[in-house]
């Protein structure tokens, strides 16, 4: 099969590392060779935790620059901050609900502008998907789920060897039962927004 390269990043919190888990699982359950690394940085303290898949055959976990097939981002700058994992063929999805870092909301930082911000974004990569993941976690009735909505925007782009059902049996097994179907309400809407981008 063909080597797919998948770079995760988010804030502390945001559930990157659970929606990592799910598609380890997934691949598992399909038979698909699995290399994965994750850098937590200052995840208790709202700092960046970034996850690399790689799905098919290699010798590495790391992705190095220029090399991911499909990058997804849990807060806007933070995509923006791993565009350089990116080429003119990757696929990426963000959402557009920012989270203000401490020294923007001390005064001491500015966030970037959201339509620039998009814009860099879209002239770098092959195929660009925006949408407010966090009105769509809270649409499917938690406002957590934002990982969910994300997953199912990320299967629905069709740049994973995962099936949709691969997907939803590994959340089955992953998630706890208490919000198992507002995450699978959630991967839905995101697969739906990702659909309609």
């Amino acid at each position: 099969m063909e080597t797919k390269r998948l770079v995760i990043v988010a804030v502390g919190g945001q559930g990157n590392l659970l929606a990592s888990s799910v598609l380890g699982e997934a691949a598992l359950l399909s038979d698909i060779p699995l290399h994965m690394s994750e850098i937590h940085g200052m995840a208790q303290r709202g700092g960046v935790v970034e996850s690399a898949l790689i799905f098919g055959d290699a010798k590495s976990t790391i992705i190095s620059d220029g090399e991911a097939d499909i990058l997804v981002g849990f807060e806007p700058a933070e995509t923006l901050r791993a565009i350089n994992k990116c080429n003119s063929e990757t696929v990426v999805i963000t959402n557009l609900a920012p989270l203000m870092p401490f020294t923007v909301n001390i005064g001491q930082g500015v966030y970037p502008d959201l339509k620039q911000l998009q814009e860099l974004i879209a002239k770098k990569t092959a195929r660009f998907i925006a949408f407010n993941a966090a009105t769509l976690a809270e649409e499917a009735g938690n406002s957590l789920a934002v990982n969910m909505v994300l997953l199912g925007a990320l299967i629905q782009t069709g740049v994973l060897p995962l099936s949709v059902e691969e997907v939803k049996t590994a959340m089955r097994t992953k998630t706890k039962k208490a919000f198992l179907d507002i995450n699978l309400k959630a991967f839905d809407l995101g697969y739906s927004a990702a659909a309609s981008a």
